[in-house]
This record gives structure tokens, sequence and C-alpha cells, in this order.
């Protein structure tokens, strides 16, 4: 039995790739670390583009253990703890643990920043109004 996906369509030319990426993203969620997504309010009168906020509860990690990439419209958000040797726990509760989070862009999505405060790592992101495009294809006449 084949399984139909909703991109099957015939009329959806080129996005197997999405497909495909949607698929690896379901698979990777574990549920760590917890996050938000926020729609930050524009101020109407000045035109700005809309702003996204992710957060990402990442208590006990440091800047230097946290890595943020774009990559083909993905952005990648890693933590990687290393466990220190030294220390003679009489209870270990916290563990070091790693996590990757990825978050699928929109075409035209740009992260502006990000910012680590209170255990809470902010990315801040701005969707740009895409430009309207129209393109006369030409069309030509063999004989």
């Amino acid at each position: 039995m084949s399984r139909t996906t909703p991109f099957a369509s015939p009329l959806l030319l080129g996005f197997d790739t999405m497909e495909k990426t949607l698929e690896r993203i379901s698979k990777a969620s574990d549920g760590y670390p917890p996050y938000n997504i926020e729609r930050m309010r524009p101020d109407r009168i000045s035109g700005e583009p809309e702003r996204l906020r992710i957060t990402l509860a990442v208590a006990g990690f440091s800047e230097d253990e946290l890595d943020i990439t774009t990559e083909e419209n993905q952005l990648l958000i890693r933590g990687r703890q290393v466990d220190q040797e030294e220390r003679d726990y009489l209870y270990r509760g916290i563990a070091a643990r790693q996590f990757q989070r990825v978050f699928v862009l929109a075409d035209g999505m740009q992260v502006l920043g990000a910012a680590l405060k209170n255990g809470l790592l902010s990315v801040d992101l701005i969707r740009p109004e895409p430009a309207r495009m129209v393109k006369k294809i030409n069309i030509s006449v063999s004989q």
C-alpha cells in the first residue's frame, strides 16, 4: 500500500525537500528543552515587519555551551554540557544534557539576534513583507 502525502499533488512542484524536512523534524522532537513562540506586537504606524520570539528554557547552560545556526531555511539551536568529573556528588538530580531544537523558517525569515538571561534563551526573528513580483514569460513558437 502506498502512502499519500499532502505534497504528492501534481500542482506542488519542488516541495519534496520540504516534506523530508518536516518528517525529520517530527521524529526529532523529544520535548526538551521546553520553549515558547510569541508574536511581538509591531508598531502599526511605523510599518515595521512582523517579529517573532522563540524562548527556550536552558537553565544550567552557559553562553559557550549554546550554539545557534541557520542552515537551509532551518534554525538549529544546540546545547552541549560537559560533565565535570572533579565534582563529588552526594545526590545528582540535574544531569548534564545535550539537546538540539530545529525550527523550519519560511522563505525570507531572518534571525535578528539572541540573548541569554535568567536561564532563558531568546531568539528574535523578523518576517519582512515579501516583494510582490510578476514576471512575464515569453512563449516561443517553433515551426
